[in-house]
């Protein structure tokens, strides 16, 4: 392949990308990737601080909304206020989240609840309304950012397993409602990532970082930009024929010992 129709397959040019969560961290991160990648990205979050200060960062590509997408019933008129301003969302990355540690018996059903209302409720209610619209394009990818937390099991924050479990079930059950019309489903699961916020919860628990990085076999946390770019292979025509995956995106964590 040339070098001139090389990139291309990478290219995000014609897309216009949704992000929940996107004013920091990783969803920032595959903000910025799918910007240089050439897609236009709409930032969702309640913080509209954050989202501006992000904005700033990314350049004219890039706008934000504020949005709580706890309000479900909300969904289908953020959906439709992005379509008016920008364009129809081609790209749908449900990346807002809630953590919580607990022990599993202090956990109330209550604080469970809303993680899961974060997790799946506000994603699904998210899927309801941007899918109809890819389906009739024939065109369309959906992105989740699921967790080690999908794959095995971690202590003190059950409520918050259960959601990123659930969030796998979910990526299967659409992509094979939704491959066929056009729209691919997929997620990925990041290992330990150097944010600013795990920078806080390592640099005050050196032991568990000691321990993150004894099973990890590449022996180091991975950069933000690692996620934005496997989230731009994903969504991009480079990834084609790829629906109802779950990339692990990790160093090896998940299958080293």
């Amino acid at each position: 392949m040339s070098k001139s129709t090389f990139p291309e397959v990478f290219s995000l040019h014609k897309e216009i990308a949704l992000i929940t969560g996107g004013g920091t961290g990783i969803g920032l991160a595959m903000a910025r990737a799918m910007v240089a990648a050439g897609a236009r990205v709409v930032l969702v979050g309640r913080r509209e601080a954050e989202l501006a200060a992000a904005v700033q960062k990314l350049g004219e590509r890039a706008s934000y909304l504020v949005h709580d997408i706890t309000q479900l019933d909300s969904a289908a008129a953020l959906v439709d206020q992005v379509s008016q301003s920008v364009g129809p969302i081609t790209c749908l990355v449900n990346n807002a989240g809630i953590h919580l540690k607990k022990p599993a018996v202090e956990t109330t059903p209550a604080e469970f609840e809303l993680v899961l209302r974060t997790h799946i409720l506000g994603a699904h209610a998210l899927v309801r309304a941007v899918a109809p619209g890819m389906m009739e394009r024939k065109h369309g990818s959906i992105l989740f950012t699921a967790s080690m937390a999908s794959l095995f099991g971690i202590p003190l924050v059950i409520a918050y397993t259960a959601a990123k479990t659930a969030m796998v079930g979910m990526v299967r059950g659409y992509a094979t409602e939704f491959s066929s019309h056009g729209v691919r489903v997929n997620a990925i699961a990041p290992g330990w990532i150097e944010t600013e916020m795990s920078r806080k919860a390592l640099d005050g628990d050196p032991a568990r970082k000691v321990k993150i990085l004894g099973r990890t076999p590449m022996a180091r946390l991975g950069a933000p930009a690692d996620i934005g770019w496997a989230a731009v292979y994903l969504t991009s025509p480079a990834a084609a024929f790829v629906t109802g995956v779950i990339l692990p995106v990790d160093g090896g964590a998940s299958i080293g010992f």
